[in-house]
């Protein structure tokens, strides 16, 4: 997204809120976002879901933010500087699930990007098996898209990606948990390239839908 000129000749930001944990390393997390959302022109906010002492070597510690608390951050932003999109990261109970939830039908968010983030890049488990379940359930028919990497999707599908030739299959079943579209992300496999797949309940032919695919993934669509 670019900034755009308002009424007023002066330049619109994009606003993007940040609902994530954060990470002391700065790799991952609000950390990250923010300065993804810097880089593409865009004014970023945060609700932060968890405190998380990590690093390059892993998770050290994680202190939960209660559902209140993540609520007032929300609603603090929302209702005062406005969201045009939304980016979820890590969410590790119920409750913090439930309150996302209440905020895109209060809020009525229509641009929403989960990363349902499970496991840190060291390998560590960050959320708990019920709170996966209603993740699935409650959030993702909600969101517009989906990014699970492959730790996510395996944690998601209940079984291992063996390769490059299983993504079409996987990102497929990723599409049939509910979500309108899900992208799923191949870094994580053996060799030089990297392969993404896009799968997608929405109709291409539509302009907003073409729009939105090509913001997705620069990579071909499945």
């Amino acid at each position: 997204m670019q900034p755009t000129d308002s009424p007023s000749s002066s330049p619109h930001y994009p606003r993007v809120l940040s609902i994530a944990g954060s990470d002391s390393g700065g790799g991952a997390g609000i950390q990250a976002d923010l300065k993804t959302f810097s880089a593409l022109g865009c004014y970023g906010m945060t609700a932060i879901t968890a405190l998380t002492a990590q690093n390059t070597q892993g998770v050290q510690g994680i202190f939960a933010v209660s559902a209140e608390f993540l609520k007032q951050q929300i609603q603090s932003v929302a209702e005062d500087i406005g969201v045009d999109a939304v980016k979820i990261g890590m969410l590790h109970t119920p409750q913090i699930v439930e309150v996302v939830c209440w905020a895109i039908k209060h809020f009525g968010w229509q641009r929403v990007v989960l990363d349902p983030v499970m496991v840190a890049t060291s390998g560590d488990r960050l959320i708990n098996e019920e709170t996966v379940q209603v993740l699935v359930k409650e959030l993702f028919p909600l969101v517009s898209v989906i990014t699970p990497n492959l730790d996510e999707a395996e944690v998601l599908l209940g079984r291992k990606i063996v390769g490059v030739e299983d993504l079409d299959a996987s990102a497929a079943e990723l599409l049939a948990l509910g979500a309108p579209s899900a992208l799923l992300k191949g870094g994580h496999l053996p060799g030089s390239t990297v392969v993404d797949v896009l799968a997608t309940r929405l109709d291409r032919q539509d302009p907003k839908a073409s729009e939105f695919l090509r913001g997705v993934s620069s990579t071909p669509a499945h």
